[in-house]
């Protein structure tokens, strides 16, 4: 299927690693001009490498801090001056610090805020006027399955994630008349570094070994494993596209079957 992605504008938040790489992939396959954003600039340059010898698009990156409203607004600024406005934005970030309610004062709930929750606001706010100049465009934001089912020892998470649904929502029913498309995906257990890192954490907090953890959880996935990164990509690059033109507001997970609730 053409996704009608060929030299549209894309911009991938926190896409050096993991499922932003994954997702900036999937869109260079398109032939999409993909910006990466991160923070590290070594990473940005190795993703920016593996992506074009996979697919033969190089993409641009901009180095930035996703929770500095200045460096979001430079970096659409340079998305637009080297690409024309922007057709679609993904929005997504790392997830903030594991743990319980006690285990957080204010300055860490204000951190979770402005990463997880703020820096999602502040994107879709720069973007919005070069879409609607551009006669529309696609929205999506990455979550977290705890959109469905709360996740243990992850409240900072729990919460934000929750309030990402309630703005894209709700901003599907604004800019609709703009036909701006806006969604969210959630990821199940999919393979990158912060599974790794949930897994290591709830292994030293039962004191058993990774590998017993992960043997545990392929158990609660009917499809018997952790996802592929692509298999996440290639979902963001399906609705962010031209192909997708009817599907708004709507929230989708993308985790083998792993979440029981409607």
């Amino acid at each position: 299927m053409d996704l009608g992605l060929e030299n549209k504008s894309v911009l991938v938040m926190a896409s050096s690693a993991g499922l932003g790489k994954a997702i900036a992939m999937e869109f260079a396959r398109e032939k999409a001009n993909v910006m990466l954003f991160s923070p590290f600039e070594d990473e940005l340059k190795q993703a920016q490498k593996e992506i074009f010898n996979e697919t033969g698009k190089e993409p641009s990156f901009f180095v930035g801090n996703i929770t500095s409203p200045n460096d979001i607004k430079k970096l659409v600024a340079k998305t637009v001056d080297m690409y024309g406005p922007i057709f679609a934005l993904v929005n997504n970030t790392g997830g903030p610090p594991a743990g319980t309610f006690d285990a957080f004062d204010d300055d860490a709930w204000q951190k979770a805020y402005e990463l997880t929750l703020l820096s999602y606001i502040r994107t879709i706010r720069e973007v919005i006027p070069h879409m609607r100049s551009n006669g529309g465009g696609r929205i999506l934001n990455s979550t977290s399955s705890s959109i469905k089912a709360v996740l243990d020892n992850l409240i900072l998470s729990n919460t934000f994630r929750m309030g990402v649904v309630g703005l894209s929502k709700t901003l599907s029913q604004e800019l609709g008349k703009d036909n701006i498309l806006v969604n969210v995906i959630a990821p199940g257990r999919i393979g990158t570094t912060r599974i790794d890192y949930l897994d290591k954490v709830r292994a030293d907090k039962a004191c058993v070994s990774v590998e017993e953890i992960q043997k545990n959880a392929f158990k609660t996935i009917p499809l018997g494993r952790y996802g592929r990164p692509d298999e996440y990509g290639k979902l963001a690059a399906f609705l962010c596209s031209a192909t997708n033109t009817f599907i708004t507001g709507q929230t989708v997970l993308v985790d083998g079957g792993m979440v029981k609730a409607i």
